[in-house]
């Protein structure tokens, strides 16, 4: 029976790693390809799909998924002149600058403004967008009838986090500022629930929020009741690595897209978003929840098994990481005074390893890892594979910990035991500790992976195509936020509750009956 357990779990684990294969390509960029990035969710600039409806492009790394929208039109345009492959990498607002600067992208192309602070970072193409912010509004609220910034007086208004639109909420009078928003979803959400009073946006965003959602409203202002800003806040440009000698090819390209074609590509991207094209009116919340099923339910399940890969993998591994630093930290000291050097230096090590990766957010710990090695060392890892390494370094701490406790809580007579009949150091933790240890842990184990599975989600910082990045990407397209994100709860659920039994059952094997009945009483 533990033949077989450990055979299905390897098994489990084979099929997942081939299923999950095509995000593990190189995110090294070949001569012949023009990476892009974009969040692949801030429709009509860029959304993600699951066909190639209207010459969508396929997004690196994910089968059937696609990005369409005005970003991946210009940058179809784009590629085309530089004669080069156009590949969508969907990247997080703040991932794209570290990806563009450490040469994980050649460009960004996403709805990113020109401003000074960005200029010191990355160079700007010449625009390729001009627009003007709006207020986006309940249509029945306080504030639907607003003709100024000044009717906001009071409001509780927000913006997207890094964006100089949250720097312009300043000039509304006696306003409530709230805190930045990580993206749009996370916006809507907050203005269908009431939290906040309004947004601020460019007019393309308010015209699709206004447009899918009947209970959002666009606030236009005329000149001299808007938003003061500067030409380069309302203008969208291809964001490249400084000193790229690509920049003016770029600038030759946009300057062949006039300024109707630019609108007609617009007002496209407006028409055939999937929000748009798909939009059931009154059909009601079931009837959503299907519609949601059918045009992402592949994405959700590709997301959640990339979730379970990362989880059950990480565990393992974590695991070992803790069984060998434990039995480590059992060696006797050596009366070797050099051995005894390496051996406090080791643990001096393993200390510093335990209390950086317990005492530091895994969000932190995948910015620093999956950026920071490539800004400071060139060492370019693919996204999949930085998340494994994040989530198994960060399980192994903790679980470093676990198995320390586990050890201790091993009877001492029976380490005296076993040196009595002539065992070694070796031989004891193999042969008598590690199997009562693992048996004293079993629960903590299978604690870990609950906690893994749910905290792949913070993986999506360097956008790892997990279940919630799958949900946040569909919820930025479909707007339908309370039913994608329910849907994302509840295999959430299924796949912590399934590992649990699992796990429970595992655990009711290894102890096996509860009496005992001697064979001669069999007889």
């Amino acid at each position: 029976m533990k033949k077989r357990a450990g055979l299905f779990f390897l098994l489990t684990l084979i099929t997942l790693f081939i299923t999950s294969l095509p995000v593990f390509a190189d995110d090294k960029t070949p001569a012949n390809e023009f990476r892009v990035g974009m969040e692949a969710g801030y429709a009509p600039f860029n959304w993600t799909q699951t066909n190639d409806k209207h010459d969508a492009v396929e997004i690196a790394g994910q089968k059937n998924a696609y990005a369409g929208g005005y970003d991946v039109e210009i940058a179809k345009r784009i590629a085309d002149g530089l004669g080069k492959k156009l590949v969508i990498v969907p990247t997080s607002w703040d991932g794209l600058i570290p990806a563009l600067q450490s040469g994980k992208l050649d460009a960004i192309i996403a709805g990113m403004s020109p401003t000074a602070e960005r200029a010191k970072q990355i160079d700007f193409t010449d625009p390729y967008y001009e627009s003007h912010l709006v207020m986006v509004t309940q249509k029945n609220g306080k504030y639907a009838n607003a003709k100024s910034i000044e009717d906001f007086k009071g409001a509780k208004i927000t913006a997207q986090l890094n964006t100089f639109h949250y720097t312009v909420i300043d000039q509304i009078p006696d306003v409530q500022k709230q805190q930045a928003s990580k993206d749009f979803s996370s916006m809507r959400v907050a203005l269908s629930s009431g939290i906040i009073d309004g947004y601020v946006s460019e007019r393309p965003e308010g015209v699709t929020a206004s447009h899918v959602n009947k209970d959002f409203k666009m606030i236009e202002f005329a000149d001299d009741k808007g938003f003061k800003t500067n030409p380069e806040d309302v203008q969208v440009a291809v964001g490249m690595r400084k000193g790229d000698s690509d920049v003016q090819k770029v600038n030759q390209i946009l300057a062949t897209i006039s300024a109707k074609e630019r609108t007609k590509l617009m007002d496209a991207a407006i028409e055939n978003q999937p929000s748009s094209t798909d939009e059931n009116e009154d059909t009601g919340l079931i009837a959503n929840f299907k519609q949601i099923l059918s045009q992402y339910g592949t994405l959700f399940l590709k997301g959640a098994g990339m979730t379970l890969l990362i989880a059950i993998f990480s565990t393992f591994v974590g695991t070992i990481i803790g069984l060998l630093i434990g039995v480590f930290r059992t060696l006797p000291t050596s009366e070797n005074p050099v051995a005894r050097f390496f051996q406090k230096v080791l643990n001096a090590i393993i200390t510093i390893y335990v209390e950086v990766f317990r005492g530091t957010p895994m969000m932190v710990q995948a910015m620093v890892i999956f950026y920071g090695l490539a800004l400071a060392f060139h060492i370019d890892l693919n996204r999949v594979v930085a998340g494994l390494l994040i989530v198994s370094i960060n399980t192994g701490a903790y679980m470093t910990e676990i198995v320390r406790g586990g050890i201790f809580a091993v009877d001492k007579g029976q380490f005296e035991a076993a040196q009595a009949i002539g065992m070694n150091h070796r031989q004891t933790m193999i042969k008598v500790v590690l199997p009562q240890v693992l048996r004293n842990i079993l629960p903590a184990i299978g604690n870990e992976t609950v906690i893994n599975i749910k905290d792949t989600a913070v993986l999506s910082v360097i956008s790892v195509p997990d279940l919630f990045f799958a949900g946040s990407t569909s919820a930025g397209t479909n707007y339908m936020f309370f039913q994608t994100f329910t849907i994302v709860a509840v295999i959430y659920l299924v796949m912590t509750l399934t590992s649990t039994s699992l796990l429970r059952l595992l655990e009711k094997k290894i102890d096996g009956p509860s009496a005992y009945v001697p064979m001669d009483e069999e007889k």
